[in-house]
């Protein structure tokens, strides 16, 4: 059986560095996506939300309108019993059941006054829902049109990018799959804790890339020899050669025209 050919540094270097440039080309999509997909899921969060409040209002306003339709009929249920009474009261055979009689309607007299003021506030209670509906309701059409503008346009962008992240998706994920599991897990330690996620860097100018501070010629020199991984002492960023680097541009830009 034959024996698998151990990786070099240089070939652990290399592979690092492709990676980088293969996540960066990812990290450049999303960035084109921007805070699109958040904005979406806020609207569409906000669009639920008015949504239900809508029902929640229209239930209320019906809720106060079967009080309505209730305290009407107890109006007319109370006008009845008050004829009724009346009409009893003109073949009572005492005062002392003619003033009982009269109790009972003047009861009845309250009872409709009482549901009258009910009336009258159910109705104020309902104008001031139909007008919170009606706020509620253009506000919904204006986040319902927003939101169907940010779709279209994330849709637009998603549809310009798709083939090419996919592209990049697969790449990174093939790749590391290959590199060593303990320097993928550095690698990503550090692409998590820098800025623009650059975990791997080239040496710009004497100094690593992104960095104001010089690298000593021999650090430059044991970088070039691409005998050991070397982390800037600096930004904590694995460093590589410029000519490394343009290599594997190179060779990624060929893979991608």
């Amino acid at each position: 059986m034959a024996k698998t050919k151990e990786l070099t540094v240089e070939d652990k270097l290399r592979s690092l560095y492709k990676l980088q440039l293969i996540d960066s080309k990812i990290d450049d999509i999303k960035n084109v996506r921007g805070e699109l997909p958040l904005e979406v899921e806020d609207l569409e969060d906000d669009i639920t939300g008015l949504t239900q409040r809508l029902s929640n209002l229209n239930e209320e306003v019906v809720k106060l309108q079967e009080d309505i339709s209730d305290k009407k009929n107890g109006i007319e249920e109370a006008k009845a019993l008050s004829k009724k009474y009346e009409e009893q009261q003109k073949s009572v055979r005492n005062n002392r059941e003619f003033d009982s009689l009269t109790k009972e309607i003047e009861f009845q007299h309250l009872e409709i006054e009482l549901a009258e003021k009910r009336i009258k506030e159910y109705k104020v209670k309902i104008e001031q829902k139909n007008e919170v509906v009606a706020t509620t309701t253009e506000k919904l059409e204006e986040q319902t049109s927003h939101l169907e503008h940010k779709k279209a346009e994330l849709d637009a962008i998603s549809k310009e990018t798709e083939k090419e992240e996919g592209l990049m998706l697969k790449m990174s994920e093939e790749l590391s799959v290959k590199i060593d599991a303990h320097l993928l897990k550095a690698y990503k330690r550090i692409r998590s804790n820098v800025k623009n996620g650059l975990a791997v860097v080239s040496i710009e100018r004497g100094a690593a890339g992104g960095s104001f501070f010089t690298i000593p010629p021999q650090v430059q020199i044991e970088i070039a020899s691409r005998k050991k991984i070397t982390i800037d002492e600096h930004s904590g960023r694995i460093l590589v050669d410029a000519t490394l680097a343009d290599e594997e541009i190179a060779a990624l830009d060929k893979i991608l025209a």
